[in-house]
């Protein structure tokens, strides 16, 4: 059984890799995405990602969608108590920014669509600068307070921010953050390295990182010469046009024909070992691409291999 990692300094333990809800209700129906959740729970799997407004941005949706699914895959399951369920506030289409009345307003709904009575780890996902982090925090801790979150976070902030909201919390006692979701993976590193991530290592918050493989770059079937039918293909395509990404594959290769495993287990190992990473954050469209994401929990590189892999990132 793979030990679960604590959460910054949450009473949350966690799998090492979190399960990405931003596929559920888009490119993953309810059948599939209960599949892939399914399989996840049945591996060890405890801690999984959603947002307000995932999906919002799909025609026809209205943001929500994933937040649902993993409701009714709870509720179906009977499983409530063994998961980890993340979810965020701010950028859902009806409930903008990070007002108090409007983060109490979206937790409520976010409580009723996932059809709990908590949410065990409350993210900003985008920070709002027109709004105090005095307003923020105070705002969060109430939320604590009632009991509708465990712990709270953030994503996409400034080290500035981070720094301000954390000192406002221990000045007056409040609930501060625990956790961090920053953008970060090989080919992505100063999105997180230096001073967003010496905050995150002298508060002791637990770094949750999103885009863990550079929306499928780092799964290694990006090649030159190949065409991938994804609507990320744009995005993940353009890291094969730089000295960068064409030194990190063959880096990936190297390492991944060592151990026999797939290049995404070790572009996921390499995130899970650096300073203050509890567990990044991938999604599973399919129950086919979920061994190489959970390989992470038991796939351990060596000194030489990781050092390879910064190398070729730096």
């Amino acid at each position: 059984m793979t030990s679960l990692r604590p959460l910054g300094n949450s009473d949350l333990d966690v799998f090492p890799l979190a399960l990405g809800g931003n596929v559920f209700g888009w490119t993953a129906d309810e059948a599939q995405s209960f599949a892939v959740l399914d399989a996840y729970a049945a591996a060890g799997g405890n801690f999984i990602d959603s947002a307000d407004t995932y999906s919002s941005w799909v025609p026809g949706n209205e943001g929500g969608e994933s937040e649902t699914v993993i409701g009714k895959w709870l509720a179906s399951r009977g499983n409530r108590d063994e998961i980890v369920v993340a979810t965020k506030v701010g950028s859902h289409p009806q409930f903008k920014g990070l007002s108090a009345p409007n983060v109490k307003a979206a937790a409520e709904e976010s409580l009723r669509r996932l059809g709990t009575d908590r949410i065990d780890l409350y993210y900003t996902h985008f920070d709002d600068p027109s709004v105090l982090v005095e307003e923020i925090v105070t705002a969060l801790d109430d939320l604590v307070k009632e009991g509708k979150v465990r712990a709270v976070a953030a994503s996409n902030i400034s080290p500035e921010r981070l720094q301000e909201s954390l000192d406002f919390a221990d000045r007056e006692g409040l609930a501060r953050y625990v956790a961090l979701q920053p953008h970060y993976n090989l080919v992505s590193r100063d999105t997180y390295e230096g001073p967003l991530q010496q905050v995150a290592s002298r508060a002791g918050l637990a770094a949750v990182p999103y885009y863990a493989l550079a929306a499928g770059f780092l799964t290694g079937k990006y090649r030159p010469g190949t065409t991938v039918d994804s609507p990320r293909a744009a995005g993940a395509g353009q890291h094969l046009a730089t000295e960068r990404g064409q030194k990190v594959l063959a880096a990936l290769d190297t390492v991944a024909e060592a151990h026999g495993a797939e290049v995404a287990s070790v572009a996921l190992a390499w995130l899970a070992a650096r300073p203050t990473v509890a567990a990044p954050i991938a999604s599973a469209r399919t129950v086919e691409q979920l061994p190489a994401l959970l390989a992470v929990a038991d796939l351990t590189l060596t000194d030489e291999e990781l050092s390879l892999l910064t190398v070729a990132s730096a």
